[in-house]
């Protein structure tokens, strides 16, 4: 298995910050965005990040390379951080947070649609249990192949499509009884 940071973790684990801020600017959006999609909060989810990359750093100078992707690992990190939050919480994220107001040129109406569509979307998803929550984020929102987000789930492939065709079939009801009730 290739690894596109391998390098960049033996020199990190050299002390070479260079590297590790090149981890970070390689692969700090795409964490951010799970921890949005888990927690809802934003704020939540940079300090998930940062704690992601200190983890980083902090492991760099015994990371095995060939045991699995750094970008494998930290996805897992990050979903075990994320779900440690919301254990704490035991609470929902709030749906509402990330959303961003209608843009006026689109037209006032769809946009007001388009917000509410995304607002059921986010609600329904802030429903789900943490696992399918975690794999549709992982598959459907940041394009992780199945393989990567089972790996990072550590799970098997195949719970880990399991897991997705639950969310997407809750999803889908939640959604159509949404729509029918407006």
């Amino acid at each position: 298995m290739h690894d596109p940071d391998a390098e960049l973790m033996r020199r990190a684990g050299a002390g070479e910050t260079s590297a590790l801020n090149e981890i970070v600017r390689r692969h700090a959006e795409r964490i951010v965005r799970v921890g949005r999609r888990m927690l809802g909060d934003p704020a939540e989810a940079e300090d998930v990040a940062q704690e992601v990359f200190l983890r980083v750093w902090k492991q760099a100078a015994t990371w095995r390379t060939g045991e699995a992707k750094l970008a494998t690992w930290m996805h897992r990190v990050t979903l075990n951080l994320c779900t440690d939050r919301l254990r704490r919480r035991r609470e929902m994220p709030d749906p509402n947070a990330g959303l961003t107001l209608a843009d006026p040129a689109a037209g006032a109406e769809e946009g007001l649609r388009a917000q509410d569509r995304s607002a059921r979307v986010h609600a329904a998803l802030a429903q789900l249990p943490e696992r399918q929550r975690a794999a549709i984020a992982l598959c459907y929102f940041e394009e992780v192949s199945n393989i990567e987000a089972a790996d990072a789930m550590e799970v098997s492939v195949e719970a880990l499509e399991s897991l997705l065709s639950r969310a997407r079939r809750t999803l889908r009801a939640r959604l159509s009884d949404e729509a029918g009730n407006l």
